[in-house]
């Protein structure tokens, strides 16, 4: 291989990690069309004007076997073979497919935009179990931990004495007595 040029095997790396990017399924042999788009996009193969991803999607289309959903490492060479030309014009394909390939090689897919756990002092103020009050301090024992169904619900007491009868449970020793 000539200096500046890129082996398959990296790309073929490349590949594999976008393929199995959010699909727990998927085992890197088999790339969907999403995927395929995100490596474009990630990978600046889509730059806005040669190439745009109505380019992508046409192109994954046309590569892609007419019933399947997903492309294999080959029908990816394929797609950026015919890719190439488009995004670096003016220059051979051999020399636009290295240059696309060089954008490949060692990128990940990447998690921008990707929404963050909110930690805001609000937040914090509202899950504080030790500022509630009333009813709702009743829901949790001292750890903050909720106490579930006893914590909610008035539960009915059903041995047959009054709320606040101080000898329940003597019955039994009374009549034992006698």
């Amino acid at each position: 291989m000539a200096d500046g040029s890129v082996s398959v095997a990296e790309v073929e790396t490349s590949f594999q990690k976008f393929a199995v990017h959010g699909d727990t399924k998927a085992r890197g042999k088999e790339m969907n069309g999403k995927n395929f788009a995100k490596i474009c996009k990630d990978c600046t193969i889509i730059d806005g004007k040669n190439v745009t991803t109505t380019d992508v999607d046409i192109v994954f289309s046309k590569v892609k076997a007419k019933s399947a959903r997903v492309i294999t490492f080959e029908q990816f060479n394929q797609a950026l073979t015919e890719l190439a030309p488009k995004r670096f014009k003016g220059k051979s394909k051999e020399e636009s497919l290295q240059q696309l390939y060089s954008l490949i090689v060692g990128k990940e897919p990447a998690n921008v935009g990707v929404t963050k756990v909110a930690k805001a002092a609000a937040v914090d103020r509202l899950t504080d179990t030790t500022k509630y009050t009333g009813a709702h301090k009743e829901r949790f024992d001292e750890s903050g931990k909720g106490k579930g169904k006893v914590g909610r619900e008035d539960i009915p007491d059903a041995s047959g004495y009054v709320g606040a009868y101080k000898g329940s449970g003597t019955y039994e020793e009374k009549v034992k007595e006698a």
